[in-house]
Protein backbone atom coordinates (compact mmCIF):
# COMPACT_ATOMS: atom_id res chain seq x y z
CA UNK A 1 0.00 0.00 0.00
CA UNK A 2 1.78 2.96 -1.46
CA UNK A 3 1.92 5.76 1.54
CA UNK A 4 -0.10 8.55 2.01
CA UNK A 5 1.34 11.79 0.79
CA UNK A 6 1.01 14.55 3.66
CA UNK A 7 -0.66 17.87 2.69
CA UNK A 8 1.19 21.01 2.14
CA UNK A 9 0.43 23.20 5.37
CA UNK A 10 -1.57 26.45 4.94
CA UNK A 11 -0.98 29.54 6.83
CA UNK A 12 -4.17 31.65 5.77
CA UNK A 13 -4.92 35.32 6.38
CA UNK A 14 -5.85 35.71 10.14
CA UNK A 15 -3.30 33.51 11.38
CA UNK A 16 -0.63 35.45 9.23
CA UNK A 17 -1.64 38.65 10.22
CA UNK A 18 -1.31 37.35 14.22
CA UNK A 19 2.08 36.23 13.21
CA UNK A 20 3.15 39.72 11.31
CA UNK A 21 1.64 41.79 14.95
CA UNK A 22 3.52 39.09 16.93
CA UNK A 23 7.01 39.84 15.32
CA UNK A 24 6.35 43.75 15.12
CA UNK A 25 5.29 43.97 19.10
CA UNK A 26 8.71 41.67 19.65
CA UNK A 27 10.89 43.84 17.41
CA UNK A 28 9.19 47.18 18.60
CA UNK A 29 9.59 46.38 22.45
CA UNK A 30 13.31 45.53 22.28
CA UNK A 31 14.46 48.08 19.49
CA UNK A 32 12.39 50.98 20.18
CA UNK A 33 11.55 50.40 24.23
CA UNK A 34 14.40 48.88 25.37
CA UNK A 35 17.15 50.80 22.63
CA UNK A 36 18.49 47.22 21.81
CA UNK A 37 20.53 46.49 18.49
CA UNK A 38 18.14 45.47 15.79
CA UNK A 39 20.20 41.96 15.50
CA UNK A 40 19.40 40.27 18.51
CA UNK A 41 15.27 40.83 18.22
CA UNK A 42 15.98 40.02 14.26
CA UNK A 43 17.50 36.67 15.34
CA UNK A 44 15.26 36.14 17.98
CA UNK A 45 11.70 36.70 15.59
CA UNK A 46 13.85 34.33 12.99
CA UNK A 47 14.39 31.71 15.58
CA UNK A 48 10.84 31.71 16.79
CA UNK A 49 9.26 31.77 13.19
CA UNK A 50 11.11 28.84 12.27
CA UNK A 51 10.40 26.67 15.09
CA UNK A 52 6.68 27.73 14.58
CA UNK A 53 7.09 26.99 10.81
CA UNK A 54 8.12 23.15 11.79
CA UNK A 55 5.47 23.22 14.64
CA UNK A 56 2.71 23.97 11.89
CA UNK A 57 3.80 20.96 9.96
CA UNK A 58 6.52 22.64 6.96
CA UNK A 59 9.88 20.54 6.76
CA UNK A 60 12.72 21.64 7.76
CA UNK A 61 14.05 21.31 4.00
CA UNK A 62 11.22 23.80 3.50
CA UNK A 63 12.38 26.19 6.08
CA UNK A 64 16.31 26.33 4.74
CA UNK A 65 14.78 26.79 1.64
CA UNK A 66 13.12 30.13 2.88
CA UNK A 67 16.80 31.05 4.42
CA UNK A 68 18.60 30.64 1.31
CA UNK A 69 16.05 32.81 -0.57
CA UNK A 70 15.58 35.53 1.67
CA UNK A 71 19.55 35.87 1.33
CA UNK A 72 20.08 35.39 -1.97
CA UNK A 73 18.35 38.73 -3.37
CA UNK A 74 20.63 40.87 -0.82
CA UNK A 75 24.19 39.05 -2.08
CA UNK A 76 24.79 42.08 -4.49
CA UNK A 77 23.77 44.39 -2.07
CA UNK A 78 26.27 42.86 0.80
CA UNK A 79 28.97 43.04 -1.96
CA UNK A 80 27.98 46.81 -2.31
CA UNK A 81 28.45 47.55 1.20
CA UNK A 82 31.88 45.70 1.66
CA UNK A 83 32.82 47.27 -1.76
CA UNK A 84 31.79 50.97 -0.34
CA UNK A 85 33.56 50.38 3.04
CA UNK A 86 36.91 50.09 0.96
CA UNK A 87 36.05 53.15 -0.87
CA UNK A 88 35.61 55.35 2.16
CA UNK A 89 38.88 54.40 3.23
CA UNK A 90 40.55 54.46 -0.19
CA UNK A 91 38.95 58.20 -0.87
CA UNK A 92 40.16 59.62 2.65
CA UNK A 93 43.69 57.99 2.04
CA UNK A 94 43.39 59.76 -1.35
CA UNK A 95 42.29 62.97 -0.01
CA UNK A 96 39.28 62.84 -2.09
CA UNK A 97 36.72 63.36 0.98
CA UNK A 98 39.09 65.67 2.76
CA UNK A 99 39.52 67.99 -0.46
CA UNK A 100 35.37 68.13 -0.78
CA UNK A 101 35.32 69.27 3.26
CA UNK A 102 37.74 71.54 2.69
CA UNK A 103 36.27 73.39 -0.30
CA UNK A 104 32.94 72.55 1.54
CA UNK A 105 34.26 75.02 4.16
CA UNK A 106 35.11 77.51 1.88
CA UNK A 107 31.83 77.42 -0.34
CA UNK A 108 29.33 76.74 2.18
CA UNK A 109 27.21 79.06 4.23
CA UNK A 110 26.14 78.16 7.33
CA UNK A 111 22.53 79.83 7.12
CA UNK A 112 22.03 77.99 3.66
CA UNK A 113 23.81 74.35 4.70
CA UNK A 114 20.85 72.20 5.25
CA UNK A 115 19.23 73.48 2.00
CA UNK A 116 22.35 73.52 -0.20
CA UNK A 117 23.19 69.83 0.83
CA UNK A 118 19.66 68.84 -0.37
CA UNK A 119 20.22 70.26 -3.38
CA UNK A 120 23.67 68.69 -4.08
CA UNK A 121 23.10 65.36 -2.67
CA UNK A 122 19.76 65.48 -4.88
CA UNK A 123 21.94 66.38 -8.29
CA UNK A 124 24.07 64.02 -7.54
CA UNK A 125 21.95 61.18 -6.81
CA UNK A 126 20.30 61.86 -10.30
CA UNK A 127 23.40 61.87 -12.02
CA UNK A 128 24.95 58.98 -11.21
CA UNK A 129 21.31 56.71 -9.73
CA UNK A 130 22.91 55.71 -6.62
CA UNK A 131 21.60 56.78 -3.53
CA UNK A 132 24.61 54.55 -1.95
CA UNK A 133 27.09 56.15 -3.73
CA UNK A 134 25.81 59.70 -2.94
CA UNK A 135 25.40 59.03 0.63
CA UNK A 136 29.04 57.65 1.17
CA UNK A 137 30.92 60.27 -0.77
CA UNK A 138 29.36 63.79 -0.05
CA UNK A 139 27.42 62.36 2.94
CA UNK A 140 30.39 61.87 4.74
CA UNK A 141 31.93 65.17 3.65
CA UNK A 142 28.71 66.72 4.89
CA UNK A 143 28.56 65.08 8.02
CA UNK A 144 32.19 66.33 8.84
CA UNK A 145 31.65 70.23 7.84
CA UNK A 146 28.50 69.48 9.53
CA UNK A 147 30.05 68.66 13.30
CA UNK A 148 32.89 71.67 12.66
CA UNK A 149 30.14 74.17 11.94
CA UNK A 150 28.07 72.99 15.19
CA UNK A 151 24.95 71.84 13.18
CA UNK A 152 22.49 68.94 14.31
CA UNK A 153 24.26 65.73 12.44
CA UNK A 154 20.66 64.24 12.71
CA UNK A 155 19.13 67.28 10.52
CA UNK A 156 22.09 66.81 8.08
CA UNK A 157 21.79 63.15 8.02
CA UNK A 158 17.94 63.48 6.81
CA UNK A 159 18.68 66.65 4.23
CA UNK A 160 21.26 63.87 2.74
CA UNK A 161 18.97 61.09 3.26
CA UNK A 162 16.13 63.06 1.35
CA UNK A 163 18.22 64.31 -1.12
CA UNK A 164 20.00 61.23 -2.16
CA UNK A 165 16.88 59.08 -2.65
CA UNK A 166 14.86 61.76 -4.32
CA UNK A 167 17.93 61.70 -7.20
CA UNK A 168 17.80 58.16 -6.63
CA UNK A 169 13.98 57.66 -7.87
CA UNK A 170 13.84 59.76 -10.90
CA UNK A 171 16.82 59.27 -12.24
CA UNK A 172 17.19 57.09 -15.16
CA UNK A 173 20.16 55.42 -13.78
CA UNK A 174 18.52 53.76 -10.95
CA UNK A 175 17.71 50.39 -10.57
CA UNK A 176 14.40 50.92 -8.37
CA UNK A 177 13.68 53.25 -11.14
CA UNK A 178 14.15 50.88 -14.05
CA UNK A 179 12.32 48.14 -11.72
CA UNK A 180 9.31 49.54 -11.33
CA UNK A 181 8.74 50.66 -15.03
CA UNK A 182 9.84 46.95 -15.71
CA UNK A 183 6.99 45.93 -13.12
CA UNK A 184 4.39 47.40 -14.96
CA UNK A 185 5.05 47.39 -18.35
CA UNK A 186 5.71 51.32 -18.73
CA UNK A 187 8.34 53.06 -20.66
CA UNK A 188 10.97 54.02 -18.19
CA UNK A 189 10.31 57.73 -18.90
CA UNK A 190 6.78 57.90 -18.70
CA UNK A 191 7.18 56.35 -14.99
CA UNK A 192 9.58 58.98 -14.38
CA UNK A 193 7.31 61.46 -15.93
CA UNK A 194 4.06 60.26 -13.85
CA UNK A 195 6.36 60.80 -10.63
CA UNK A 196 6.05 64.74 -10.90
CA UNK A 197 2.91 64.58 -9.12
CA UNK A 198 5.05 63.65 -5.94
CA UNK A 199 8.62 63.33 -5.83
CA UNK A 200 8.50 66.92 -7.06
CA UNK A 201 6.17 68.54 -4.67
CA UNK A 202 7.59 66.45 -2.05
CA UNK A 203 10.88 67.63 -3.06
CA UNK A 204 9.72 71.37 -2.61
CA UNK A 205 8.04 70.72 0.16
CA UNK A 206 11.30 68.83 1.87
CA UNK A 207 13.52 72.13 0.59
CA UNK A 208 11.43 74.71 2.39
CA UNK A 209 11.64 72.71 5.71
CA UNK A 210 15.10 72.80 5.76
CA UNK A 211 15.18 76.32 4.45
CA UNK A 212 13.16 77.46 7.14
CA UNK A 213 15.20 75.25 9.73
CA UNK A 214 18.81 76.40 8.39
CA UNK A 215 18.25 80.03 8.57
CA UNK A 216 17.99 79.59 12.29
CA UNK A 217 21.58 78.58 12.14
CA UNK A 218 22.93 81.57 12.11
CA UNK A 219 26.60 81.41 14.07
CA UNK A 220 29.59 79.22 13.19
CA UNK A 221 32.69 78.48 15.01
CA UNK A 222 35.06 80.36 12.36
CA UNK A 223 37.91 79.73 14.49
CA UNK A 224 37.39 75.71 14.62
CA UNK A 225 36.27 75.92 10.65
CA UNK A 226 39.71 78.03 10.15
CA UNK A 227 42.08 75.42 12.57
CA UNK A 228 39.75 73.11 10.47
CA UNK A 229 41.26 74.07 7.49
CA UNK A 230 44.54 74.20 8.14
CA UNK A 231 44.80 70.83 9.79
CA UNK A 232 43.17 69.48 6.29
CA UNK A 233 45.94 71.18 4.29
CA UNK A 234 48.84 70.26 6.54
CA UNK A 235 47.62 66.27 6.95
CA UNK A 236 46.17 65.27 3.47
CA UNK A 237 46.50 66.53 -0.45
CA UNK A 238 44.03 69.08 -1.07
CA UNK A 239 43.30 69.51 -4.21
CA UNK A 240 41.18 69.36 -7.81
CA UNK A 241 42.99 66.16 -8.85
CA UNK A 242 41.71 64.16 -6.23
CA UNK A 243 38.43 64.44 -6.96
CA UNK A 244 39.16 62.38 -10.41
CA UNK A 245 37.65 59.13 -8.39
CA UNK A 246 34.15 61.24 -8.36
CA UNK A 247 34.16 62.05 -11.55
CA UNK A 248 35.21 58.42 -12.70
CA UNK A 249 31.98 57.02 -10.66
CA UNK A 250 29.98 59.66 -12.90
CA UNK A 251 30.91 58.46 -15.60
CA UNK A 252 30.33 54.62 -14.61
CA UNK A 253 27.23 55.27 -13.97
CA UNK A 254 26.01 56.98 -17.00
CA UNK A 255 27.84 54.29 -19.22
CA UNK A 256 25.32 51.85 -16.85
CA UNK A 257 28.29 49.70 -15.27
CA UNK A 258 27.07 47.68 -12.54
CA UNK A 259 27.94 49.30 -8.87
CA UNK A 260 30.63 46.43 -7.83
CA UNK A 261 33.04 47.03 -10.50
CA UNK A 262 32.11 50.83 -10.90
CA UNK A 263 32.97 51.53 -7.30
CA UNK A 264 36.23 48.89 -7.12
CA UNK A 265 37.68 51.30 -10.14
CA UNK A 266 36.55 54.03 -7.74
CA UNK A 267 39.10 52.36 -4.71
CA UNK A 268 41.54 51.61 -7.46
CA UNK A 269 41.94 54.90 -9.02
CA UNK A 270 41.87 56.56 -5.29
CA UNK A 271 44.43 54.66 -4.33
CA UNK A 272 46.82 55.50 -7.27
CA UNK A 273 46.08 59.46 -6.77
CA UNK A 274 47.07 58.99 -2.72
CA UNK A 275 49.89 56.98 -3.97
CA UNK A 276 51.42 60.01 -6.40
CA UNK A 277 51.03 62.09 -2.79
CA UNK A 278 52.03 59.35 0.20
CA UNK A 279 53.23 56.20 -1.03
CA UNK A 280 52.63 53.52 1.37
CA UNK A 281 53.67 49.92 1.69
CA UNK A 282 51.21 47.24 0.94
CA UNK A 283 50.59 46.02 4.19
CA UNK A 284 49.73 49.32 5.17
CA UNK A 285 47.31 49.19 2.10
CA UNK A 286 45.40 46.39 3.37
CA UNK A 287 45.10 47.58 6.78
CA UNK A 288 43.18 50.64 5.49
CA UNK A 289 40.95 47.92 3.45
CA UNK A 290 40.06 45.68 5.99
CA UNK A 291 40.38 48.70 8.90
CA UNK A 292 39.40 51.60 7.46
CA UNK A 293 41.84 54.53 7.39
CA UNK A 294 43.10 56.18 10.64
CA UNK A 295 43.97 59.24 11.22
CA UNK A 296 46.79 60.85 13.28
CA UNK A 297 46.45 64.71 12.52
CA UNK A 298 47.27 65.48 15.94
CA UNK A 299 43.58 67.03 15.89
CA UNK A 300 41.28 64.88 18.22
CA UNK A 301 38.12 65.60 16.28
CA UNK A 302 39.56 66.09 12.95
CA UNK A 303 41.00 62.70 13.65
CA UNK A 304 37.76 60.98 14.43
CA UNK A 305 36.00 62.47 11.52
CA UNK A 306 38.26 60.88 9.10
CA UNK A 307 39.14 57.36 10.73
CA UNK A 308 36.26 55.83 9.08
CA UNK A 309 35.81 53.02 6.43
CA UNK A 310 37.21 49.48 5.76
CA UNK A 311 35.85 46.38 5.66
CA UNK A 312 35.07 45.63 9.32
CA UNK A 313 33.38 48.64 9.45
CA UNK A 314 30.60 47.25 7.39
CA UNK A 315 29.87 43.88 9.27
CA UNK A 316 27.93 44.99 11.72
CA UNK A 317 25.50 46.06 9.27
CA UNK A 318 26.49 42.99 7.41
CA UNK A 319 25.06 40.88 10.15
CA UNK A 320 21.73 43.04 10.39
CA UNK A 321 20.83 42.55 7.00
CA UNK A 322 21.56 39.00 6.90
CA UNK A 323 19.01 38.57 9.65
CA UNK A 324 16.43 40.95 8.24
CA UNK A 325 16.62 38.92 4.65
CA UNK A 326 16.67 35.71 6.70
CA UNK A 327 13.29 36.79 8.44
CA UNK A 328 11.91 38.00 4.94
CA UNK A 329 12.40 34.76 3.49
CA UNK A 330 10.83 32.85 5.86
CA UNK A 331 7.66 35.21 6.02
CA UNK A 332 7.23 34.69 1.65
CA UNK A 333 8.39 30.78 1.89
CA UNK A 334 5.49 29.98 4.96
CA UNK A 335 3.16 31.69 2.69
CA UNK A 336 2.39 34.17 5.25
CA UNK A 337 3.19 37.50 3.24
CA UNK A 338 1.22 35.82 0.16
CA UNK A 339 -2.05 35.02 2.62
CA UNK A 340 -1.66 38.28 3.74
CA UNK A 341 -1.61 40.46 0.51
CA UNK A 342 -4.80 37.69 -0.95
CA UNK A 343 -6.65 39.18 2.21
CA UNK A 344 -5.93 42.44 1.59
CA UNK A 345 -7.15 41.98 -2.25
CA UNK A 346 -10.41 41.06 -1.21
CA UNK A 347 -11.31 43.76 0.29
CA UNK A 348 -10.34 46.59 -2.66
CA UNK A 349 -13.57 48.03 -3.97
CA UNK A 350 -12.13 51.25 -4.99
CA UNK A 351 -9.54 52.42 -7.18
CA UNK A 352 -8.59 54.86 -4.61
CA UNK A 353 -8.03 51.50 -1.56
CA UNK A 354 -6.49 49.74 -4.68
CA UNK A 355 -3.90 52.39 -4.32
CA UNK A 356 -4.10 52.72 -0.83
CA UNK A 357 -3.42 49.04 -0.34
CA UNK A 358 -0.61 48.83 -3.03
CA UNK A 359 1.21 51.47 -0.76
CA UNK A 360 0.53 50.09 2.14
CA UNK A 361 1.71 46.30 1.05
CA UNK A 362 4.96 48.07 0.15
CA UNK A 363 5.34 49.86 3.48
CA UNK A 364 4.86 46.34 4.96
CA UNK A 365 7.08 44.04 3.14
CA UNK A 366 10.08 46.96 3.83
CA UNK A 367 9.11 47.07 7.60
CA UNK A 368 8.81 42.89 7.47
CA UNK A 369 11.88 41.82 4.57
CA UNK A 370 14.05 45.07 4.74
CA UNK A 371 15.00 44.78 1.03
CA UNK A 372 14.22 47.61 -1.37
CA UNK A 373 14.15 45.41 -4.61
CA UNK A 374 11.92 43.01 -2.73
CA UNK A 375 9.41 45.47 -1.52
CA UNK A 376 8.68 46.82 -4.95
CA UNK A 377 8.53 43.30 -6.96
CA UNK A 378 6.12 41.46 -4.30
CA UNK A 379 3.38 44.79 -4.66
CA UNK A 380 3.69 44.75 -8.06
CA UNK A 381 3.36 41.74 -9.00
CA UNK A 382 0.04 41.09 -6.90
CA UNK A 383 -1.62 43.77 -7.50
CA UNK A 384 -0.60 44.38 -10.94
CA UNK A 385 -3.70 42.64 -12.55
CA UNK A 386 -6.04 44.34 -10.08
CA UNK A 387 -4.96 47.97 -11.82
CA UNK A 388 -5.59 46.46 -15.23
CA UNK A 389 -9.16 44.98 -14.09
CA UNK A 390 -10.24 49.02 -12.66
CA UNK A 391 -8.72 50.55 -15.62
CA UNK A 392 -6.24 52.48 -13.79
CA UNK A 393 -3.15 53.67 -16.01
CA UNK A 394 -0.07 51.41 -15.07
CA UNK A 395 1.89 54.55 -14.20
CA UNK A 396 -0.47 54.71 -11.13
CA UNK A 397 1.06 51.37 -10.11
CA UNK A 398 4.74 52.01 -11.02
CA UNK A 399 4.46 55.59 -9.12
CA UNK A 400 3.02 53.76 -5.83
CA UNK A 401 6.20 51.67 -6.51
CA UNK A 402 8.56 54.16 -6.62
CA UNK A 403 7.37 56.00 -3.76
CA UNK A 404 6.37 53.77 -1.04
CA UNK A 405 8.29 50.91 -2.51
CA UNK A 406 11.60 52.34 -2.88
CA UNK A 407 11.94 55.51 -1.26
CA UNK A 408 10.51 54.17 1.84
CA UNK A 409 13.23 52.00 2.62
CA UNK A 410 15.57 54.57 3.59
CA UNK A 411 13.48 55.04 6.96
CA UNK A 412 12.81 51.68 7.88
CA UNK A 413 16.28 50.89 10.84
CA UNK A 414 17.20 47.41 9.46
CA UNK A 415 16.49 47.88 5.82
CA UNK A 416 18.90 47.81 3.96
CA UNK A 417 19.10 51.31 3.08
CA UNK A 418 18.40 51.99 6.81
CA UNK A 419 21.84 49.53 7.75
CA UNK A 420 23.66 51.60 4.98
CA UNK A 421 22.73 54.77 5.96
CA UNK A 422 23.37 54.52 9.94
CA UNK A 423 27.18 52.78 9.08
CA UNK A 424 28.18 54.95 6.41
CA UNK A 425 27.33 58.07 8.62
CA UNK A 426 28.03 56.35 12.14
CA UNK A 427 24.72 57.62 13.15
CA UNK A 428 21.59 55.79 15.00
CA UNK A 429 18.77 55.46 12.92
CA UNK A 430 16.31 56.92 15.05
CA UNK A 431 18.70 60.32 14.56
CA UNK A 432 18.42 61.04 11.16
CA UNK A 433 14.85 59.15 10.45
CA UNK A 434 12.80 61.84 11.97
CA UNK A 435 14.70 64.47 9.65
CA UNK A 436 14.31 62.50 6.27
CA UNK A 437 11.37 64.24 5.16
CA UNK A 438 11.15 63.66 1.46
CA UNK A 439 10.93 59.78 2.10
CA UNK A 440 8.10 60.51 4.40
CA UNK A 441 6.25 62.83 2.41
CA UNK A 442 6.66 61.46 -0.59
CA UNK A 443 4.63 58.06 0.78
CA UNK A 444 1.88 60.46 1.79
CA UNK A 445 1.31 62.15 -1.45
CA UNK A 446 1.51 59.20 -3.40
CA UNK A 447 -1.70 58.09 -1.63
CA UNK A 448 -3.26 61.41 -1.52
CA UNK A 449 -2.83 62.02 -5.33
CA UNK A 450 -3.46 58.55 -6.20
CA UNK A 451 -7.50 58.72 -4.38
CA UNK A 452 -7.93 62.13 -6.69
CA UNK A 453 -6.58 61.08 -9.91
CA UNK A 454 -8.49 57.56 -9.55
CA UNK A 455 -12.09 59.44 -8.59
CA UNK A 456 -11.54 61.47 -11.68
CA UNK A 457 -11.07 58.84 -13.44
CA UNK A 458 -14.11 57.40 -11.81
CA UNK A 459 -15.95 60.36 -12.06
Amino acid sequence: MAKKKRAKPHIGFTESLIIIICILLILGYLIIIKAQSPQVPLFLAVILLMFYGFARGFSWDTVMKGIEEGIKPGIIPLVIFLMIGILIATWIYSGTIPTIMYFGFKLISVKFFLPMVFVACSLIALVCGSSFTTISTLGIAFIGISETIGINLGLTAGAIVSGAFFGANVSPLSGTANLAAAIGNVDLYEHIKSLVWTDLPAWVLSFAIYLMVGVKHTDANLPLIVSMSKELQANFWITWWVLLPVALLLVTAWLKVPAVPSLAFGAALAVMIGWVHKPISINQLSNYIMNGYVAHTGNAAMDQLLSKGGISSMLSSLSLIIFALTLGGLLIRLGIIKSLITGIEKVINSAGKLIFATAVTCFGVNILVGEQYLSIILPGESFKESFVKRHLAPTYLTRVLSDAGGAINAIIPWSVSGVFISGALQLKPLQYIPYAFFPIIVAVLTILVGFVLSRKING
